[in-house]
């Protein structure tokens, strides 16, 4: 298949003044924001100190001009890496539903346009997230269908789910692995935009990747469970173990919302696209949360698309590209800083990058946190760094 698009095309600055340039096009782009802006509910965990869930996608979304109604699912003293432990409180699914109810009766969910949402540790929350999707779908369903046709806001699209299927890293499960039949069951089907690393992909289509066709593969397994644009968000395949590939596959649905037959569903073969950057060592916690927030906000109408007969058409690699240039800045600022030998109170610790994530002590575990304030520039102008490559 196409083993040729392992071949990053780095940009050397030798033409700085041109990159500038494309940099600024970028961003004036990303800052006309259109008005009103897009709403994300955001169900995701919330630390007092450092970036994980909430903490890290809520200020991405914000920063690249969404609207973001927050829900903490938790709210930890800090991410559960740390050595010393964490202290906190986890919401119950009933508590998730009550917020729900007054935000209906307030009609504040009318105007949101996309759920998103991380990790889920228990069962009982994850079918609390599902009725919450379901629930804001038919709210808005029935008030559309009772709003007199000129008082139709037209920018109203149906609600869009970005669910990141949070199950483990790293051949471990970090959630109960009876969740892997939730999601496939329940959570996926219902879902628009699906994000799982490697591990979760496997564990959730069965099919373990060791190449970029055994990688559409599964991306056609998981479109067969619903959603209509999956991202694998981390591929080392055998051959580049240097190498982290993402691939992004996207199923037009041609079909109308009347007969939503999925056997005749046989629309044009979807779109798949990869992009790859060098692995970089150290275990950095946070990155998938704000993987997720990064696509949906390059992925909104607003954002990555470009208009076709009054259609939208999404621009995949252009949207691939700004998330996973943001990303390798963060995580490349990250590890500078984690290895730089930081004090951190009167602790210094050093990152070695053969240590453990476990065998370290608060400072790295701190150190370690992702640099996303830091960052602000590189998420409002993505670097170009790392191109996307189609394949065919």
């Amino acid at each position: 298949d196409s083993s040729s698009n392992h071949h990053h095309h780095h940009h050397h600055g030798q033409d700085d003044n041109d990159d500038d340039k494309k940099v600024d096009a970028t961003c004036k782009v990303m800052m006309m924001t259109p008005s009103p802006p897009q709403r994300v509910l955001s169900i995701q965990s919330h630390v007092v100190s450092g970036y994980v869930g909430n903490k890290s996608a809520t200020f991405p979304l914000q920063l690249l001009g969404l609207d973001v109604d927050v829900v903490n699912s938790v709210q930890f003293s800090n991410h559960t890496g740390y050595p010393g432990g964490w202290e906190g409180h986890v919401l119950k699914g009933d508590q998730l539903r009550q917020l729900l109810a007054g935000l209906q009766r307030n009609h504040l969910t009318h105007q949101i346009n996309h759920v998103l949402t991380g990790y889920i540790g228990s069962e009982s929350f994850l079918e609390a997230v599902v009725d919450v999707v379901q629930g804001i779908r038919n709210r808005q369903k029935t008030n559309r269908n009772h709003q007199p046709p000129q008082q139709q806001p037209q920018q109203q699209q149906p609600l869009r789910y970005v669910c990141d299927p949070v199950l483990g890293d790293d051949g471990k499960f970090y959630v109960p692995s009876e969740l892997v039949q939730v999601y496939k069951q329940r959570v996926i089907p219902i879902a628009d935009v699906v994000t799982p690393n490697q591990f979760e992909t496997e564990q959730l289509t069965g099919i373990s990747i060791a190449s970029l066709p055994q990688a559409r593969t599964a991306c056609n397994a998981l479109h067969a469970m619903g959603p209509s644009l999956v991202v694998i968000t981390s591929l080392v395949l055998p051959d580049h173990p240097e190498t982290l590939t993402v691939v992004a596959s996207w199923q037009r649905q041609e079909k109308q919302e009347e007969q939503p037959d999925h056997n005749n569903n046989t629309s044009s073969p979807p779109s798949v696209w990869s992009i790859s950057c060098p692995v970089l060592p150290g275990r950095f916690t946070g990155t998938g949360d704000l993987f997720a927030a990064l696509l949906l906000a390059h992925t909104c109408t607003n954002a990555a698309t470009t208009h076709k007969d009054n259609a939208s058409v999404l621009d995949l690699p252009r949207a691939l590209e700004q998330v996973v240039n943001t990303m390798y800045a963060v995580i490349e600022r990250t590890h500078r800083y984690a290895s730089s030998g930081v004090v951190v109170g009167d602790a210094v610790d050093k990152l070695d990058d053969n240590n453990d994530a476990n065998s370290s002590g608060t400072a790295t575990t701190r150190a370690r946190e992702l640099q996303l304030i830091q960052s602000k520039r590189d998420i409002e102008c993505p670097p170009q760094r790392f191109r996307a490559v189609e394949l065919k």
